[in-house]
């Protein structure tokens, strides 16, 4: 608070320059967009004026090819008008052929005709199969009826070269004039483009192939046309007629797009990069930002200067004020005089006596609220004798506690007698203190020490009871994977029975997970060491998840198990991993509790359609029900219920007293009804935060894709230190298709992807912890390697690291997704589908 205060009054004073400072950054700031508005406004102007003129000129470079052709079909129209033979025809378009190849250059155009059906060419060909009819170019001439159609860029049939055929109908005669246009001899009519090596320029026909690039890097044709196909598509929908629309180049630079449709259903298209366009604005934002770092300083000394100004006066009003509100009353004692005179004084004190008068008036007022086996003490120690005597002697600090009347109540009081050489030499200070809080602590301190020994008591003794059943419910999973392990190996001729017993072990290794995994949550739930992780995710996916892990164990258990969902919004922000740790715990004390052909249920229900929704999850079954007794220690840690008649459960005690302590740090709530015999209700109201889904095209797309993933050839590189797991994870991935590379430490898996040739892997399987260099530092080192898969390769965490501060590391070490020890398998494979799939 005392800094807090001080903050204000800095901020008071100095806020005339805070306040210009401010302006002048609201200022800049204004400016600042406004003058990248008007650049990329005049960039936009330019470059679109710029496409409008290469489009013109392109246009004027094919109408020369126009002109030639309409002196062609004027020619033959008339010809078929006056009834002239065909031959003669014939012998006038060939005369023709050779005075447009005479004029536009020799192959630059390939001249043909097709009068009454029959086909004229300057250079014949010969193929019987060849439908002239059937071609676009004659398809689109024959609608156009006597307009000029150009095509867009195909490959010829006879030369299997791109070309550009223009063609005109005769109007009303059986006749068509076609020019074939080599893509070659286009390009030559545009090279005299003279543009600045960072501004590029493309000209695309109507399908947005490519007839002319001009660039400033070379790359292949594909990933060019790749490029295009991305701009064009942003023509069609309009999105570059905003001043400000830009698009990332191969390069990932951004750039303005500006372009201009020529007639025949072409387009010239000018890109120029952000970097040119605002060049100027980043000096003047240099310049401002040095014009910043002097007013900055100059704010700085002007403070500075007012500061040493005041601070000295600061100090001493400072010292003053805790040195009176330390004390509720201060006289000023004239023990050679016998007077007083009130400095500070209490509001029942100043309304009895003035502010000056005898010493003797002030004893017999602070007898009026002194508690009354403690005044004779007061009169005898405080007497103005008394205080000669303690100034004589020079003995400091005398002093006492007693109780005085504040009202209708007693607090505790403290009285000092204070005497220094600054003062008159027959003065001292009497000051009064209420010390009620310090000596109410001082008293209660012994009963804290009694309690907090009676509590040591029973947490011990609660301890002792937990490691006792922690001890039993651990070598209960633990003796049955030993036992089981001897009958499976004694049992090798028997596949059935080893496979049961192999299921046991598993199920039992299931269950000693669960009960660790209890232990280590409730502990560092003790330690506040637990932090929520909020991102978006599904929460009736979330849950169905958790529902679909048990619905195997109904089926075996031959219970009845159904659940329902009420939302109307899904998608929402908060800790998916701990949703799915509260409702893992509630539905397995629900399953444990329940008898064959007993009902388990799940209910979700969102209340309220605003962002700031709740969400209402009821887990409910019919199994044995808790008594009434027990329901108000349900959530104490190390809690069960062990009364007469019921089977006896694994488990530690602390599944409730994490789900409840889970709920309280997300401000949610946990009800619970239940009844002997009948069954019991859980009841969990939760508010989220709900969030617009941002996947529906990712979705969409998976959806839409019916191909079955497979891991099937995937090359996948394996970092483990434990010879064990290390084979258990070799054997199950080959087991699926997958050749593993063996790496035993983190190093050694560095080496092995330096090594390899790049994207041979398809994904690294990493533990966290390892010998000679962990797994997040392996995962940092491959990521910053200078090979192009270094950055997309899928890391995958495997590590019995489960908690949200590791998850949080191998995040920020670059890993993609995270698996705990032991392995759940399916989980694995479902996650590098995801990863593989992703990176793709």
């Amino acid at each position: 608070m005392k800094k807090m205060k001080k903050w204000k009054e800095l901020l008071h004073k100095i806020r005339i320059h805070i306040i210009m400072f401010l302006a002048l950054l609201v200022v800049a700031g204004i400016s600042y967009q406004l003058l990248r508005t008007e650049l990329l406004t005049n960039s936009q102007n330019l470059g679109t004026a710029l496409a409008h003129n290469y489009a013109s000129e392109e246009n004027r470079n094919l109408t020369i090819y126009e002109a030639m052709l309409t002196f062609g079909t004027d020619a033959i129209h008339t010809r078929l008008e006056n009834q002239e033979p065909q031959q003669e025809i014939e012998q006038w378009a060939q005369t023709y052929f050779k005075r447009v190849q005479s004029i536009l250059g020799e192959g630059m155009v390939d001249p043909y005709a097709v009068v009454n059906g029959e086909i004229i060419a300057a250079n014949p060909w010969e193929d019987p199969s060849y439908d002239i009819f059937q071609t676009i170019w004659y398809q689109q001439a024959i609608q156009a009826d006597g307009e000029i159609i150009f095509t867009d860029i195909y490959i010829d049939a006879i030369d299997h070269m791109p070309v550009v055929t223009i063609a005109q109908k005769c109007k009303g005669m059986d006749a068509v004039i076609a020019f074939d246009i080599s893509l070659e001899n286009l390009q030559f009519q545009v090279n005299t483009l003279e543009l600045p090596e960072s501004i590029s320029f493309f000209l695309c026909d109507g399908n947005g192939t490519v007839i002319y690039r001009q660039m400033e890097s070379a790359y292949p044709d594909q990933k060019i046309q790749d490029y295009l196909d991305k701009i064009l598509l942003g023509i069609r929908r309009g999105d570059f007629d905003r001043y400000d629309a830009n698009v990332i180049d191969i390069d990932g630079q951004r750039r303005g797009v500006y372009y201009s449709m020529m007639p025949n259903g072409w387009i010239a298209i000018i890109t120029i990069p952000y970097s040119m366009i605002l060049e100027d604005l980043e000096q003047i934002t240099i310049g401002f930002l040095l014009l910043f770092l002097v007013l900055l300083l100059f704010l700085i000394l002007m403070t500075w200067r007012d500061l040493k100004i005041n601070h000295q006066i600061e100090r001493t009003n400072e010292t003053i004020r805790v040195l009176g509100n330390s004390y509720y009353a201060l006289y000023r004692v004239d023990f050679g005089k016998g007077t007083y005179e009130m400095i500070k004084g209490s509001d029942y004190v100043r309304s009895k006596i003035p502010p000056c008068g005898e010493y003797q008036e002030l004893l017999r007022v602070a007898g009026e609220v002194i508690e009354a086996d403690a005044y004779a003490e007061y009169i005898q120690s405080f007497s103005l004798s008394n205080i000669r005597n303690l100034v004589v002697h020079r003995i400091r600090g005398f002093g006492g506690d007693f109780l005085r009347k504040f009202g209708d109540t007693y607090r505790w009081v403290n009285v000092r007698i204070l005497f220094d050489e600054s003062l008159a030499p027959d003065e001292v200070v009497l000051c009064f203190q209420d010390v009620e809080e310090e000596k109410q602590q001082q008293l209660q301190e012994r009963k804290l020490l009694e309690h907090s020994l009676e509590v040591s008591r029973q947490s011990e003794k609660s301890k002792q009871a937990f490691f006792s059943n922690m001890s039993h419910d651990m070598r209960t999973p633990l003796n049955a994977i030993v036992g089981l392990s001897k009958l499976a190996a004694e049992s090798v001729g028997d596949p059935d029975k080893t496979a049961s017993y192999i299921e046991k072990i598993r199920l039992a290794g299931q269950n000693l997970t669960e009960l660790i995994n209890d232990i280590l949550d409730m502990s560092r739930m003790e330690q506040g060491k637990v932090i929520l992780n909020h991102q978006q995710f599904d929460l009736k996916e979330c849950i169905q998840e958790c529902i679909e892990t048990f619905q195997f164990q109904a089926e075996t258990e031959q219970k009845k198990f159904v659940w329902d969902f009420d939302m109307q919004a899904s998608e929402v922000m908060g800790d998916s991993l701990r949703i799915r740790q509260i409702m893992n715990n509630l539905l397995s004390n629900a399953f444990k509790f329940t008898a064959s052909g007993d009902t388990v249920s799940v209910s979700v229900t969102q209340i309220g359609n605003q962002a700031d929704a709740k969400y209402k999850i009821v887990v409910e079954d019919t199994g044995i029900g808790m008594s009434k007794e027990f329901l108000s220690h349900l959530f104490e840690p190390y809690a069960r219920e062990t009364r007469f008649g019921t089977k006896q459960v694994a488990g530690t005690g602390l599944g409730m007293a994490i789900v409840k302590n889970l709920i309280d740090q997300m401000n949610g709530h946990i009800y619970v009804e239940s009844e002997q015999g009948e069954g019991s209700t859980f009841t969990v109201i939760l508010p989220f935060i709900v969030a617009e889904a941002q996947e529906h095209q990712k979705r969409e797309e998976n959806q839409a894709d019916p191909k079955q993933f497979s891991l099937e050839g995937r090359h996948v590189l394996l970092a483990e230190d434990n010879m064990i797991n290390m084979e258990v994870a070799t054997e199950v991935l080959e087991m699926n298709g997958v050749h593993v590379t063996k790496a035993w430490n983190g190093r050694e898996a560095v080496e092995i992807f330096k090594a390899s040739q790049p994207f041979d892997f398809d994904a690294i399987l990493m533990d966290m912890q390892m010998p000679e260099m962990n797994g997040c530092e392996a995962a940092k080192i491959i990521r910053h390697l200078a090979r192009p898969d270094a950055a997309s390769i899928p890391i995958i965490a495997v590590t019995a690291n489960a908690f949200a501060e590791d998850i949080a590391a191998t995040t920020e070490a670059g890993m993609n997704a995270h698996v705990s020890k032991p392995i759940d398998f399916n989980i694995l494979c479902r996650q590098l589908e995801k990863v593989i799939d992703s990176d793709k």
